[in-house]
């Protein structure tokens, strides 16, 4: 009998600690005043269907005006709406063939170029075939865009919005890992060519995060945030809480019938 009770107490003690607290921390290797060398940052490279802004000027407008195209307004609701408040610039898209058509010049190969390279392309041009002799080029990008998906506060879709952002830039913008995201075992899924590579990132190692391919986002990155184990065993198969009230109440009642029978034998 007290072999069974010592038995009884061992797995309910084992139960107990099993409802551990999870480590959350992040970047547990840094050390206070350690340096750590900065990577280049590979910047963003042109892909098909990314959308692009490009805005040439030169001291003669009326000259630069051919190689710009039509500024537009809104439409909202299917009506015009003003064009005083709601303007903004047409954009070219990257067609399939990795190029886009623009004006007076034609098909220009952008593809796998950065935003400063394709302005230095188009320079070149104007002032080659003795279109601009003083362009002045410049580009934004238009419509890139990540996902964060998975135990984070707020999943969803968001827009690079600048180049050199990283991937603790994507967890801020989603409002931080959930206190059950697995942060030693981050996700980040990257279009390559026609492939797509998984790199994993832990948010425990500031120095392997750093040096991680994906520390810095490209457009279209899927950054997921897994569920720890802790959080694994809080559901069962059919929805409900793994530690519900109804969990601790079978604890308690497991423990409250295993005092009374020490009790009994002592």
């Amino acid at each position: 009998m007290k072999k069974n009770i010592y038995i009884q107490l061992a797995l309910l003690l084992l139960l107990i600690s099993s409802c551990g607290t999870p480590n959350v921390s992040y970047f547990n290797d840094i050390a206070n005043g350690q340096t750590n060398e900065i990577t280049q940052a590979p910047g963003i490279r042109l892909r098909p269907d990314d959308k692009l802004s490009i805005v040439v000027k030169s001291r003669d407008p009326q000259l630069t005006n051919l190689f710009n195209l039509p500024i537009v307004s809104h439409r909202v609701g299917g009506s015009q709406s003003l064009p005083s408040n709601n303007q903004q610039i047409s954009l070219y898209t990257v067609d399939q063939n990795g190029e886009i058509d623009f004006p007076v010049v034609g098909k220009l190969k952008v593809q796998g170029l950065s935003r400063e390279e394709v302005a230095e392309l188009i320079k070149d041009k104007l002032i080659g075939q003795n279109l601009v002799k003083d362009p002045v080029v410049s580009i934004e990008y238009a419509n890139l865009n990540f996902s964060v998906l998975g135990e984070v506060k707020h999943p969803g879709r968001y827009e690079l919005i600048r180049e050199h952002m990283t991937v603790l830039d994507a967890i801020s913008m989603a409002g931080d890992l959930t206190i059950q995201g697995e942060r030693e075992n981050v996700l980040v899924i990257r279009e390559v060519g026609d492939q797509r590579v998984n790199y994993r990132i832990n948010l425990q190692s500031g120095r392997e995060l750093m040096q991680s391919p994906a520390f810095y986002l490209q457009q279209n990155d899927v950054v997921y945030v897994a569920p720890n184990k802790y959080r694994s065993r809080q559901t069962t198969v059919n929805g409900n809480r793994f530690q519900s009230a109804s969990f601790w109440v079978s604890v308690a009642s497991f423990a409250t019938s295993l005092i009374l029978l020490i009790s009994r034998h002592f």
